[in-house]
């Protein structure tokens, strides 16, 4: 069956100036080119070139898509009249019915073509990358579920719209998410510009609908007008309009929407991200020599200090996190909550920032040399890691004008002025280091792997031969003991009793032979990788932590109300809805990026 497939794909010019003797080569497939590339003749003088052109068509196309979603959603901003909340969702409702129509045709047809994945992408994809896809997902399903049933409470005043379009997006989410999961290595060597195209479109409705996300407000200001109408009806004035009923389920919809919002943005970026990669690698032909033969893994040899402090920094992140969610987001906001969120921030900043410092220090002192080979992900990585940083730097300047324009002299505000600066220089010593890291060559330890593997196998030895004796001694003791009818019960207590002692000797010697094991492992890297891996750990551990806040709810930037006062209520929305994704997902990114760091060092 897949011989006559392939025998009804045309042969190109390639394939007909070869002999008929020669072998076949799996290597050297090609295809009837595009038709661009056989009727444009500015074209016609190489597959690169052919690759630009195509690459520059689905750029194009991607660019209108995304001018013309901009262009409704900004008249919605400015002209709720002429272009209502709806008629955007009946836009992106189409593209996403596009995008799912491609991505069938892609996992039902493309992909099953022959010869249609030669190459996968060892770098695309990593399992952090694609776990978070999965996770953010889910919440995204999670937050449509809760608009949907907000909105079925509501349906007398809601339009029907309000419930198809999140039954559309479960449905769009549900399905990209197991084409990312189970294609994001992919090199496809089939149909390049219906496959770009494809993905060009997916990519520009993630960014319409962020965009969307970033700039809509409308149920975060309905949920506060239904609190002013609600204090409006304890004073004695009556409201006729529409509001949640006063139940559980209505405010648990409520609150899981708000508290649910920032995932459905940062789901957006992720997939992105990963579009993108697919997106370069259409048409990619990896070499032998790019694929590494011995991956290197994640293991926990070598790091002491940075585990300890990065442990210490998580627990006394989360006590403030959640001291944070008692007090701050009540009815009348704690002053002391912002105060302890902030100090916190403050003492640990500047650690993280010397860290990065004496780790691109190092790097600077090392004889690694750089890694030149062509690398989609890598660059991407970089690319990612300097975008998602302007958003936390953004909001950083946009607070300091605020502050040094009001009071900069008032305890909570210079707390705040004083956390902006140390977030602007930590986001950018963490992005050389991190960036510095990622272009060194892998650090072969095989040779060290094995010398650290003898050394711990002598020391153990070394220290068995006491327990041995012991053990020994206790046997022919055992041996010895007389052998009458009515010494058995004695014999058989001394047995389990010899039993319980072997065991807990064989434990102890397990243990001791692993705890030797490690120091000799950490004491045989050297300084230089030895300082880079508990930088590296402890930088994950505070990332992970400083992503953790923002994620689950710690918005100080949007409840502190000084910032909000002084641009007003809908400008910094947007701000923050902007720059705090962005600033959540630098913090993930950063986390896979250090990791990397950790392991090639």
């Amino acid at each position: 069956m897949s011989d006559k497939k392939v025998s009804r794909q045309k042969s190109c010019h390639h394939c007909k100036s070869r002999s008929p003797s020669a072998p076949p080569d799996t290597s050297t497939i090609h295809y009837e080119k595009f038709w661009l590339y056989r009727y444009c003749s500015s074209v016609q003088q190489s597959d690169r070139q052919a690759q630009k052109a195509g690459q520059l068509f689905s750029g194009l196309l991607a660019m209108n898509v995304v001018f013309l979603g901009s262009a409704f959603i900004s008249s919605m901003m400015f002209n709720h009249v002429a272009i209502t909340v709806a008629e955007v969702w009946i836009l992106l409702s189409t593209l996403k019915v596009l995008c799912l129509c491609w991505i069938i045709y892609y996992l039902l047809g493309t992909s099953r073509l022959p010869h249609a994945v030669l190459y996968r992408d060892s770098h695309a994809g990593p399992i952090w990358i694609r776990g978070s896809v999965l996770l953010f997902a889910s919440f995204s399903i999670l937050l449509n579920v809760f608009q949907i049933g907000y909105s079925t409470l509501l349906i007398q005043c809601k339009s029907k719209v309000d419930i198809v379009f999140p039954s559309i997006e479960i449905i769009f989410v549900c399905t990209q998410t197991f084409f990312l999961w189970h294609h994001s290595k992919d090199c496809i060597q089939v149909q390049h510009n219906f496959t770009r195209c494809g993905l060009m479109l997916t990519i520009a409705t993630n960014l319409l609908l962020w965009l969307l996300a970033v700039t809509n407000d409308t149920i975060h200001i309905e949920i506060e007008s239904q609190l002013r109408e609600v204090e409006e009806r304890f004073a004695g004035n009556e409201t006729t309009s529409c509001t949640c009923p006063n139940t559980t389920v209505c405010k648990v919809f409520q609150k899981g929407y708000i508290l649910l919002y920032p995932f459905s943005t940062e789901y957006c970026l992720v997939c992105c991200s990963v579009l993108y990669v697919m997106w370069k690698n259409v048409g990619r032909r990896i070499s032998h020599h790019h694929v590494p033969h011995i991956k290197p893994k994640f293991k926990l040899q070598g790091v002491v200090f940075g585990p300890l402090l990065g442990t210490a920094a998580v627990i006394i992140g989360i006590c403030v996190f959640m001291m944070y969610q008692i007090q701050a987001t009540g009815s009348a906001p704690n002053f002391q909550a912002f105060v302890m969120y902030y100090s916190y921030h403050i003492v640990l900043l500047p650690l993280m920032t010397v860290g990065a410092v004496i780790g691109t220090i190092i790097h600077a002192l090392e004889k690694r040399e750089l890694d030149t080979l062509k690398n989609p992900t890598r660059s991407l990585d970089v690319i990612l890691l300097m975008g998602a940083a302007l958003g936390q730097i953004g909001m950083s300047y946009f607070s300091i004008v605020a502050l040094v324009a009001t009071d900069p002299n008032d305890l909570l505000n210079s707390l705040i002025l004083s956390y902006s600066v140390l977030l602007i220089f930590q986001n950018i010593t963490q992005n050389v280091f991190i960036i510095d890291g990622l272009h060194r060559q892998h650090v072969v330890a095989g040779t060290e792997a094995r010398h650290t593997g003898h050394a711990g196998q002598h020391a153990v030895a070394s220290e068995l031969p006491e327990e041995e004796t012991t053990t020994r001694s206790k046997r022919e003791r055992t041996q010895m003991s007389p052998s009458k009818d009515e010494e058995m019960k004695e014999e058989q207590n001394d047995e389990a009793q010899d039993q319980r002692r072997m065991s807990v000797l064989e434990l102890g010697q397990e243990i001791r032979k692993a705890s030797l094991s490690y120091i000799h492992s950490y004491s045989h890297l050297s300084w230089k990788r030895r300082a880079l891996r508990e930088i590296s750990f402890f930088l994950v551990l505070c990332n992970i932590t400083l992503w953790v806040m923002p994620t689950f709810g710690a918005h100080p930037v949007f409840e502190n109300g000084l910032e909000k006062s002084f641009y007003g209520y809908s400008t910094w929305f947007v701000i923050v809805n902007f720059g705090l994704p962005l600033s959540v997902f630098y913090r993930m990114h950063s986390v896979g990026g250090l990791v990397e760091v950790y392991v090639t060092a």
